[in-house]
């Protein structure tokens, strides 16, 4: 899962599966600004609220909401005042739930860095715990499986939760500092309940990333690692109800083939591993159907790696890539064809640099991410055969 933030692949060594088609006319897009200061728009639900993190004046960043032309700092979940948080994971529901990670005011024993260390600055190895935050109680933690650290991605419209937790095992196939084993979890329905879901046989550990209203959850099952993608990924899976089944990558690469997110059909994307590529810096974006199985998504021309984030009712993709030298680009894939967003953005935008992360997309096609320069941001779609 660290390619969710800054790695991605090629689909030149796998080749493109996908029909490019002649190009429909594209969709414009109005850009909303939401902050400018570090900030990334991570979520964005079909009530158009959205979720994710803005830098403090004193370097932390907190998990942020965005919500009728308002903004609501969510907090953390300790008392100190360089603790971090953050909404990293597309969360769908429309019932007011928004999950994410907060640092605590406890300390590590393991000092591990854990999985939030790829997203929060923790210098001082403070505890990480997912988090559910609700407009009348605010932020609490989620349990863990017994160890230490807990890590929130999304919750669907019954209040479920996923993510993944550690448990109390040390296991050998841990990367150091990495000590314990974590286990891919459901929170909920009851406010203490967490059920571990279960592995590929063989293997150890593993993360949910995503969870739809029909009880059906992706995410990784593989070797501990380092908690972050990697090894842990050594098969993409889907839950079905409890029931566990593989999105088996073609070139069989065993690591970084990871599900970022399903919608309510059933339709998966995310990014695969390739072969020979151990640190991640090749992954290509993928789309998966019960219709049609597995297809490679092609890259904006230039680029080398790329990870599909998210997607919506219509099978409106949207995602990320990067070229050698790893400048990055949000990007749209429609009716077979992939865009650059910064393309297709309305004049005088404002943005004082170019779309960087694209990371959800809704059903009405408003569309999140952040800019080179720290700015969150919202498009909302004005024109063309989407709108």
């Amino acid at each position: 899962m660290r390619r969710v933030l800054y790695t991605i692949l090629s689909a030149a060594s796998i080749g493109v599966a996908a029909v490019v088609a002649a190009a429909p006319p594209q969709t414009m897009y109005r850009v909303t600004i939401l902050n400018n200061s570090g900030a990334q728009a991570n979520s964005v639900n079909d009530l158009g609220v959205v979720g994710g993190s803005y830098t403090l004046a004193n370097g932390a960043l907190h998990a942020s909401l965005w919500a009728f032309g308002q903004q609501i700092d969510l907090g953390t979940l300790g008392k100190g005042a360089t603790l971090s948080s953050r909404v990293q994971w597309p969360v769908k529901n429309l019932v007011g739930l928004i999950s994410g990670i907060s640092l605590t005011d406890a300390v590590d024993p393991n000092q591990e860095g854990w999985s939030c260390g790829f997203f929060l600055n923790n210098p001082n190895f403070n505890v990480c715990l997912g988090f559910v935050w609700d407009p009348l109680r605010g932020m609490r933690p989620l349990p863990t499986l017994g160890g230490t650290n807990g890590f929130a991605t999304g919750t669907n419209n019954l209040g479920q939760t996923v993510g993944w937790a550690e448990n109390t095992v040390h296991d050998p196939t841990c990367i150091p500092p990495q000590v314990l084993q974590f286990k891919p979890v459901v929170w909920g329905l009851g406010r203490e309940q967490v059920s571990a879901l279960p592995l590929v046989e063989g293997d150890t550990s593993g993360a949910a990333t995503a969870i739809n209203d029909r009880g059906q959850v992706v995410g990784i099952s593989g070797s501990c690692g380092f908690a972050v993608g990697g090894p842990t990924a050594a098969h993409a899976v889907i839950w079905d109800n409890g029931t566990l089944m593989v999105i088996v990558n073609p070139n069989g690469a065993p690591y970084w083939n990871t599900p970022m997110m399903i919608n309510e059909r059933g339709d998966v994307v995310g990014f695969l591993g390739v072969p020979g590529d151990a640190a991640g810096n090749f992954t290509p974006p993928f789309l998966w159907t019960r219709q049609d199985g597995l297809t490679i998504l092609p890259l904006i021309s230039g680029d080398i790696a790329g990870v599909a984030t998210s997607i919506n009712e219509r099978r409106q993709v949207v995602g990320y890539s990067n070229d050698a030298n790893f400048n990055f680009h949000a990007w749209i894939w429609q009716d077979g064809v992939v865009s650059n967003l910064n393309d297709l953005i309305e004049p005088g935008s404002g943005l004082t640099g170019p779309l960087q992360l694209a990371f959800d997309i809704n059903d009405s096609g408003e569309i999140t991410g952040s800019t080179t320069t720290g700015e969150a941001f919202l498009l909302t779609p004005v024109g063309g055969p989407h709108h």
